[in-house]
């Protein structure tokens, strides 16, 4: 069940969390080329929504100058675990990781993204071609 992204955007939802009123959608930036996944985070001083590193299994943080969430997904897309890493740590990679989210520090308890819970990414059509 391998899923390929290209760079660009879409959205983020987390299944709603116990009592939630319904699913959390958030803007999501997909980092599929080498390039992008490597760039990342870096240099930034925010994040609006998350991004999607995939495939990845494991992140550091430096250069970055703000400490960020991050969720280890399986191919499934649901999440093995969610750690918050300051900036110049290395973390390392996770036994069964596929993809890897990236959020500011704090928001992903906020969307109630915790480990086992299966999320889904819907990436927006990549429209090619001239006028």
């Amino acid at each position: 069940m391998g899923r390929r992204w290209r760079d660009g955007s879409g959205r983020l939802i987390v299944p709603k969390a116990d009592g939630g009123e319904g699913p959390v959608v958030l803007p999501l930036e997909i980092a599929a080329s080498y390039r992008a996944r490597t760039k990342g985070l870096l240099g930034r001083d925010s994040v609006v929504g998350a991004l999607l590193l995939s495939p990845a299994s494991g992140v550091h943080t430096f250069g970055m100058r703000i400490p960020i969430d991050v969720a280890y997904l399986d191919r499934r897309l649901t999440v093995r675990a969610v750690r918050t890493m300051k900036p110049g740590r290395l973390g390392l990679p996770r036994l069964r990781a596929r993809h890897v989210l990236e959020a500011e520090a704090g928001a992903m308890a906020g969307w109630g993204l915790r480990a086992g819970l299966r999320v889904s990414v819907e990436a927006d059509a990549v429209v090619s071609g001239g006028s």
